[in-house]
């Protein structure tokens, strides 16, 4: 019997499978394509909050390794700029690269760390009990402790619960194509919308840029042929030029839905990534919303195989849901925005976002949120406004970094005036005081916060990470 299955080899997936073969657990996971098959997806840029995230498992600069183009800010509609490279992180930058170099990191380490993927095996049913999941494929039956349906929109994980999937249809037709340019915009990612269309075109540093449009004009249905020209006519009516659009590698046609499951789990299923919620592909923030529902799982599965409160499941739907209903906000409005055929509706909007922007608290917020440094998850225990926040990368006494520090899945303690005898279950010391005690989980979020208090902090780490 595996501890855990995990029914998808994407982003998310992977993610999850590397943490729990880690953390030393039995890690299944199965994938519906053949291994030869390129996860092709729409999925193009890595956000900061993602970059701590690979960097806290080791392996950023793997991921930087594999090239793509550091971008410093986003300019949307020609007036709205978010200036990244004001936040505080060591990424402050949107990194433009395929969501194949990140499933190519990300795999490598899942199978480093002892995880067994196999491929051509199609979901056919789930059942579950009070003890364990049993996941019926085309190829035989898996039972484990806990399953994780991480297989996309159309996951069969999720339908085979019953979980429903509400949510509407946004736009239809949108076009996508990696394409060369003889002239390249002055600005990337450049996002704009304009005369019933909208467009965006983003570097991926090398000679080729992501190009994705949509055509009030030119409606077809998913599986239609598409041409080149299409796209080209759609960046023309935004941008007034195509950027001589030559040469695609790729080019697809998609429509663009905002769906969210109510739960994000079931018993002993869950549901992580493009299976739990979906939306539109402004802001790029699908795969890196994913990938951060998987960081948040994977230490709280692995504490309670490991003996901690099985209450500590919970709170992943109760941190996670929220996180996902409020990405649906934010990139169903910038999408809404651009596709507004009334110029005069349009320009009223982005004069508001304009003006609200000039506000740097606002500004701030925005910034946090599209790049996910911002988000927290409220009071987790007592009522500390430090618990439930991300943690900043600080230099610990020894000269090493936090990030580095919660490598292994470990809970980092850091104590109020830069020492901590009692090591628990990891190394902990803080080279600058705020006068709080912490706690920082494997996520890199404050899991508890007071005064030097042992017998407080070892109570904390008995039900939220088991046995280490």
């Amino acid at each position: 019997m595996t501890d855990v299955v995990i029914i998808g080899a994407g982003p998310t997936g992977l993610l999850l499978a590397g943490d729990l073969a880690e953390a030393g657990l039995d890690t299944l996971v199965l994938e519906r394509r053949s291994a030869e098959i390129s996860n092709l997806s729409r999925a193009f840029v890595v956000h900061a909050r993602t970059m701590e995230a690979l960097d806290a498992r080791g392996i950023a600069e793997d991921l930087l390794a594999c090239g793509g183009a550091k971008l410093p800010g986003m300019r949307l509609f020609n007036r709205i700029s978010l200036h990244l490279a004001e936040l505080e992180t060591r990424f402050p930058y949107l990194l433009m690269t395929p969501q194949y170099d990140v499933e190519k990191v990300l795999l490598r380490r899942a199978l480093d760390k002892g995880a067994e993927i196999r491929y051509d095996h199609k979901v056919t049913g789930v059942e579950q009990d009070e003890v364990g999941v049993t996941v019926h494929t085309d190829q035989g039956e898996y039972a484990a402790a806990y399953a994780v349906g991480a297989d996309g929109v159309g996951s069969a994980v999720r339908k085979a619960i019953g979980m429903p999937y509400p949510g509407e249809s946004v736009l239809k037709s949108i076009m996508l194509a990696d394409v060369k340019l003889a002239e390249p915009p002055a600005d990337s990612p450049a996002i704009h919308g304009l005369n019933g269309a909208f467009c965006f075109v983003a570097s991926f540093g090398d000679e080729y840029w992501r190009v994705f449009g949509w055509n009030s004009g030119d409606q077809k249905a998913d599986g239609d042929p598409i041409e080149l020209d299409e796209i080209r006519e759609a960046t023309r009516r935004v941008f007034g030029t195509d950027f001589g659009m030559h040469s695609p590698r790729w080019i697809s046609r998609f429509h663009s839905d905002e769906r969210q499951v109510p739960n994000y789990r079931d018993g002993r299923v869950f549901l992580a990534g493009d299976a739990a919620h979906c939306h539109s592909p402004a802001g790029g923030q699908g795969m890196n919303t994913g990938l951060q529902d998987a960081a948040n799982l994977s230490w709280k599965l692995a504490a309670v195989l490991r003996g901690a409160d099985p209450a500590l499941l919970d709170t992943y739907n109760s941190e996670r849901h929220p996180v996902g209903k409020a990405v649906l906000r934010s990139s169903g409005a910038i999408v809404r925005l651009a596709a507004e055929r009334s110029k005069i509706k349009a320009a009223a909007s982005v004069l508001a976002v304009v003006t609200a922007l000039h506000i740097k608290p606002i500004e701030h917020k925005a910034m946090g949120m599209i790049s996910g440094v911002g988000i927290h998850y409220g009071h987790e225990s007592g009522e500390d406004a430090l618990v439930g926040h991300r943690a900043n990368d600080i230099q610990l006494a020894d000269g090493s970094r936090l990030y580095e520090a919660l490598r292994g899945g470990r809970f980092v303690v850091l104590d109020s005036d830069g020492r901590y005898e009692d090591k628990f279950v990891a190394d902990a010391a803080s080279a600058a005081s705020d006068g709080e005690a912490k706690v920082i989980r494997p996520d890199g979020y404050v899991g508890w916060a007071g005064g030097d208090d042992p017998t407080a902090i070892r109570a904390y780490l008995e039900t939220h990470a088991g046995k280490a």
